[in-house]
């Protein structure tokens, strides 16, 4: 049976294209480059895994194997805080290098996939009384 047809039009090449430029920008970030920095050593390697993930999540190409809940939990440095900046950074990204259309889509799929581990990892991360770390 084909694969189902994607999400919405983009190329594996504007894939490639936006996770190159977000990985740009997120070194340079003051606050989100330390976070990335201490746990990618290979830019190259991990660019292309990225690329991968959001071929499978767009395209429905079956070439990514992460687990990004799994990930972001055991980073133990990453803080639910931090996704709104993550998303907003992403958004301006999209705009820069996508059609109006096809950023919107793709900006309302990372806005769903960014709530899913924001809550992930808002649920590993509390005090002893419950109350969540926001931060």
């Amino acid at each position: 049976m084909p694969p189902p047809p994607p999400r919405f039009p983009v190329t594996p090449e504007e894939i490639d294209r936006v996770v190159a430029d977000f990985y740009t920008a997120i070194r340079v970030h003051p606050g989100l480059g330390p976070v990335f920095a201490a746990h990618v050593t290979d830019w190259p390697a991990h660019e292309e895994k990225i690329a991968r993930f959001w071929r499978n999540a767009i395209l429905y190409e079956r070439s990514y194997d992460g687990n990004p809940m799994e990930a972001h939990r055991a980073a133990g440095n990453v803080r639910p805080g931090m996704f709104p900046v993550w998303l907003g950074l992403f958004d301006s990204v999209l705009a820069r290098n996508l059609a109006p259309e096809t950023a919107a889509r793709w900006s309302a799929l990372a806005h769903r996939i960014g709530a899913g581990l924001r809550y992930g990892v808002t649920e590993g991360a509390a005090f002893a009384d419950g109350v969540p770390k926001l931060r």
